[in-house]
């Protein structure tokens, strides 16, 4: 076995400066303890430059960088975040476990031929990291223990085999096992602060002095017992959530923080072997006047579909609640270069009413994902494209954009599924805004007869307009008689006709009720 230990060392400070773009990142920023006499706890490199460190009290920080951006402390933030990592490296194994308070345990020597062996995946796992805006320590051992002792010393691993060399472990500080602190502080009294100088004691007189559990924490590290950790279950629905150290009132902003939960929800998919279908983005303003939201308040409950979150009544509040935004996709996708496109796109269309505070990601529907094969040379892989009827959907609105599936069926009103609204009332006086449909026929090759376009949804009745003003039948007949089976039987006559205005359509004669005295019908228009 091989394990990888994600740590996040930064934890309380990412969770929130994740969210700032490289530009907004020179500002100093900090994260304080809260209470009655707030300690500094984490600081970005800015604040560092200003000689901010922490448990530096806020006051202080406040005297040297009057401009400092300051966040208390969310353990419950920390915890989230931390399970969304653990989601995240589902799509690498399935052995993922939590070692709070920050860091992330996954079991990769299953995963290495799959993914191309131990240097690329190593490197996926800290670029992926990377690209969810955390600064992680990556380390490997053959027990999980040890891969958290190493991360959070720093260290790298010097063997991937058991049982692991004392060498190995010896210079690892007591400290950053999983060990009872009073255990570790009674053998530092002593003199032992070391992992080597640990295990060179006596065991039966170590376990009498600091306990037998003590003792098995040492053999976990070493692999001598087996060290089984709960198993990390991904929920079932993805939904993650990121606060903004400073309001933002501009979309484009809000762009790259965005991009930090897309790759969060593209590796929640990917584990899960899904696509996603929809999902809804909620943006939360600056709703409540001289007092700080918890997370919970601030994000309200997503309302029904249909159903607008703006100006929603409520106690001193700013006028706005929760703007949410939800897409489609035209098929299901995980890739997170074509969702953040696509999320891009349509906020490029989002008034914000009030700056946001925090954004929430929320996956709605979700659908198996089909495989592909694999590239037979390295580098063969093809390129991530968004679709364009994605791009247009987002750019245009959902109902803009129709995507068409062809049906195996001869009668034309019947061959597809999709509809969308036009005005039609050139052709059809007096009904306006009728339905059309694209016309598509399985049938159709470049050897069959030609089809519009643009299908009604029902034909239209010409009564005597061939007889007010010549028609000019261009191309016919084409016989097609189906539909016996079930009730709905057509025999027609189908021509490529001008009317008197020139425009070109396609018409039929109905012949079920007898050859000579069949009714003329509007059946589509060539564009």
């Amino acid at each position: 076995m091989l394990w990888a230990c994600l740590l996040l060392p930064s934890l309380p400070l990412d969770v929130f400066a994740r969210s700032l773009s490289p530009a907004d990142a020179a500002r100093p920023f900090a994260v304080a303890s809260g209470g009655h006499y707030p300690r500094i706890v984490a600081v970005n490199e800015a604040a560092r430059d200003a000689a901010i460190v922490p448990e530096q009290l806020v006051s202080a920080a406040l005297a040297r960088a009057p401009g400092i951006v300051l966040r208390d402390r969310d353990p419950q933030l920390e915890a989230a975040a931390l399970a969304g990592v653990a989601s995240w490296a589902t799509q690498f194994t399935p052995m993922v476990s939590l070692a709070p308070p920050d860091a992330v345990l996954a079991e990769i020597g299953g995963s290495l031929r799959l993914f191309g062996g131990l240097r690329r995946l190593t490197g996926e796992l800290a670029r992926g990291a990377q690209d969810l805006g955390y600064a992680a320590r990556l380390a490997l051992a053959p027990t999980p223990l040890a891969a958290l002792s190493f991360a959070r010393a720093g260290s790298p691993v010097t063997t991937v085999r058991l049982p692991l060399p004392d060498d190995a472990l010896a210079p690892l500080p007591l400290a950053h096992l999983d060990a009872a602190p009073e255990a570790v502080a009674t053998l530092a009294a002593a003199g032992v602060t070391t992992f080597g100088q640990a295990c060179a004691l006596p065991r039966a007189g170590l376990a009498r002095r600091v306990g037998a559990d003590f003792v098995a924490t040492l053999d976990r590290a070493r692999g001598f017992v087996p060290d089984p950790r709960p198993p990390f279950v991904p929920p079932p629905r993805y939904e993650g959530r990121l606060d903004l150290p400073a309001p933002i009132a501009n979309v484009e902003a809000l762009a790259f923080a965005t991009n930090r939960l897309v790759h969060e929800l593209a590796g929640w998919l990917t584990g899960r072997g899904l696509g996603i279908l929809e999902m809804s983005l909620a943006l939360a303003h600056e709703r409540y006047v001289g007092v700080k939201a918890s997370p919970e308040r601030r994000f309200a409950p997503l309302p029904p579909r249909g159903q607008s979150t703006l100006g929603r009544p409520g106690g001193a509040r700013t006028g706005v609640s929760t703007t949410t935004v939800r897409f489609a996709l035209a098929a299901p996708a995980r890739e997170p270069a074509h969702l953040f496109a696509v999320l891009h796109e349509r906020l490029a269309r989002v008034a914000l009413p009030a700056p946001v505070e925090g954004i929430a990601l929320a996956s709605e529907v979700t659908a198996s994902l089909a495989s592909r094969n694999l590239g037979l040379l390295p580098g063969d892989e093809t390129a991530v494209t968004v679709p364009l009827v994605d791009r247009l959907r987002a750019r245009l609105g959902e109902d803009a954009v129709t995507l068409v599936s062809t049906r195996a069926e001869h009668r034309p009103e019947r061959a597809s599924e999709s509809r969308v609204r036009l005005d039609f009332s050139p052709l059809r006086p007096g009904r306006r805004n009728a339905d059309l449909e694209v016309g598509s026929d399985p049938a159709f090759s470049t050897f069959s007869p030609p089809r519009p376009v643009w299908l009604l949804s029902e034909p239209a009745p010409l009564g005597h307009a061939l007889e007010a003003q010549p028609w000019v039948l261009r191309d016919g007949p084409e016989r097609i008689e189906s539909g016996w089976w079930d009730g709905a039987d057509v025999r027609r006559d189908y021509f490529v006709a001008e009317n008197p205005r020139g425009e070109t359509v396609w018409i039929y004669r109905d012949h079920r009720y007898g050859i000579d005295d069949g009714e003329w019908f509007l059946q589509g228009l060539f564009a």
